[in-house]
């Protein structure tokens, strides 16, 4: 595969796959030249800057003190939506940046990532009479601003009005004492959001980008960064001639005059019987809020995703993503105004919180669900930038934007825009017959099936309930970058989200040990 940029045809230039091998003969490359790009941060963002810049054919490092997708980038609702709540608050401009990228990322980019998700979105009849005439209003600019985008045929249909009979045979719990009418759209959901950070950093790498996890940014002064190895405890200084700071809810820390307000946005995981084992997602407006709803989401892996919250939270609770019972609770009452049976805490399987890095202008109001989320990209006066704000679903536009404003780009446009991931459409000419491998990896399974087949070691999976394999292990730290037990159990398989996972958990710590005699673990990460 091949794109084309100003400078001629760039090709993958080698091997996506990222090891702990990889990891140290490049942590020594970085030390010893000049970059042209450095990115700190391995987020969604910052990875989707380090695809950017290599596939100009700049020379990247990306350094991440944790993880790839440590932070918000896998706590998110796992949507990749057109927009639609972005039209009620009339930003046309974020709606139809939603609505292009979601086309591109569907069509294009992560096809095996991505599936359709069609939605029920009931009218109360303790909503007012004109509410439904303003949803349908809205659904029909979505619609056009699908169209627009070119979002390929066949993928999302146009909403429609759906009876209550309608909505109740696709979504059994709905009450129909308080469901008056309603209507259906479509929409994109990840399979897995950490799986498409992965992914991003992984076709980086594969342009030759250095993608350095465990590797902490400490400062930053113009072109140069001290870092240290999480692992080896070894300080140096990294040098570039660009440095761009990608590092989501923690952006404040690299600027003094850009003022970050943290939302907190809390989930809960239920299991599909609760809700009748649905067909489609639930969307529920929140009475008394503008173009505010709560959703449940059925899962490809089965459970179902209830959210979420949009709270202000203090600086200091990034890394808390346990979230607040109180605020759990207010999930379950917004979905249980549409249902027969109220949810309750015993319902719930699990939970948590991510925190969306909203930029504060000092105009909006005091609550965080009315501050925009449109991204900044911010100068500092020693020239570096930092990439701020935003929507897992615009990272590439972002990453764009944030190239874009530096002089090191100049005469090299932007061609993520036509890059697959991987997985997306490799030919390595292994095939595979799980249908769950196939969702999670795109055409990678193959490899793993593969594995499995041929290391009586990889065969079979952990357990029943969790579905995940043990060549997925193997997959995770041989290609993927896994140097702890928390970076599989929490990102690469996501089996710490369950309580119900807790014996599988323990299995992988001991096959990855078996496979990596320096794997790390005990478990820091929530």
């Amino acid at each position: 595969m091949s794109v084309v940029n100003g400078a001629g045809p760039i090709a993958h230039r080698g091997s996506p796959d990222l090891n702990r091998d990889r990891r140290l003969q490049e942590f020594n490359q970085a030390a010893e030249s000049v970059s042209d790009v450095l990115v700190i941060g391995g987020g969604i963002t910052g990875v989707g800057v380090a695809l950017d810049a290599a596939s100009r054919g700049l020379s990247v490092t990306l350094v991440e003190a944790k993880d790839l997708a440590y932070g918000t980038s896998r706590w998110s609702s796992k949507l990749v939506h057109g927009g639609l709540r972005y039209l009620a608050h009339g930003d046309f401009a974020v709606a139809w940046e939603s609505a292009r990228e979601r086309a591109l990322l569907m069509g294009t980019i992560a096809p095996h990532l991505i599936r359709p998700l069609p939605h029920v979105l009931p009218t109360l009849t303790t909503e007012r009479r004109g509410q439904e005439h303003l949803v349908r209003a809205g659904l029909r600019g979505s619609d056009l601003l699908r169209q627009a985008a070119r979002t390929p045929a066949g993928l999302l249909a146009n909403s429609r009005r759906l009876s209550t009979p309608q909505m109740q045979r696709i979504f059994p719990t709905l009450d129909p004492k308080v469901v008056r009418a309603g209507s259906g759209f479509w929409d994109g959901q990840l399979i897995d959001d950490a799986r498409l950070v992965i992914a991003v950093a992984r076709t980086a790498a594969s342009f030759g980008a250095r993608i350095l996890t465990r590797v902490q940014a400490r400062s930053v002064d113009g072109r140069h960064v001290a870092v240290r190895d999480q692992l080896s405890g070894e300080t140096t200084i990294f040098t570039a001639r660009q440095v761009i700071v990608a590092a989501g809810v923690w952006s404040g820390n690299w600027a003094d005059d850009l003022s970050i307000r943290l939302s907190r946005g809390t989930h809960v995981i239920l299991p599909p019987a609760v809700l009748g084992n649905p067909r489609a997602a639930l969307t529920v407006a929140v009475p008394g809020e503008k173009s505010r709803y709560v959703f449940a989401l059925p899962t490809i892996d089965g459970s179902i995703i209830a959210g979420l919250t949009d709270s202000q939270a203090p600086a200091a609770s990034a890394d808390q993503t346990s979230p607040p019972v109180d605020e759990q609770l207010w999930v379950l009452e917004q979905l249980s105004a549409a249902l027969r049976t109220p949810l309750r805490m015993t319902d719930v399987i699990g939970a948590y919180s991510g925190y969306r890095p909203l930029v504060d202008s000092g105009k909006e109001s005091g609550s965080t669900a009315d501050i925009s989320r449109r991204h900044l990209v911010h100068h500092r006066k020693d020239g570096v930038i930092v990439i701020t704000g935003g929507k897992l679903t615009t990272y590439r536009r972002m990453a764009a934007d944030a190239l874009n404003a530096s002089s090191i780009a100049a005469g090299r446009p932007c061609v993520t825009s036509s890059i697959p991931l991987i997985g997306a459409c490799g030919t390595d000419g292994f095939l595979s017959t799980s249908a769950r491998l196939i969702s999670h990896y795109g055409d990678e399974a193959g490899r793993i099936e593969h594995d499995a087949r041929t290391d009586p070691v990889l065969a079979g999976t952990f357990t029943a309930a969790s579905q995940v394999w043990r060549a997925e292990v193997a997959h995770a730290i041989r290609r993927e970058g896994a140097l702890t037990v928390d970076d599989i159990v929490a990102r690469r398989t996501r089996l710490a989200v369950e309580s119900r996972f807790a014996d599988a958990r323990a299995q992988v710590s001991q096959l990855a040990v078996s496979l990596d005699s320096q794997m790390i673990t005990v478990e820091v990460d929530q």
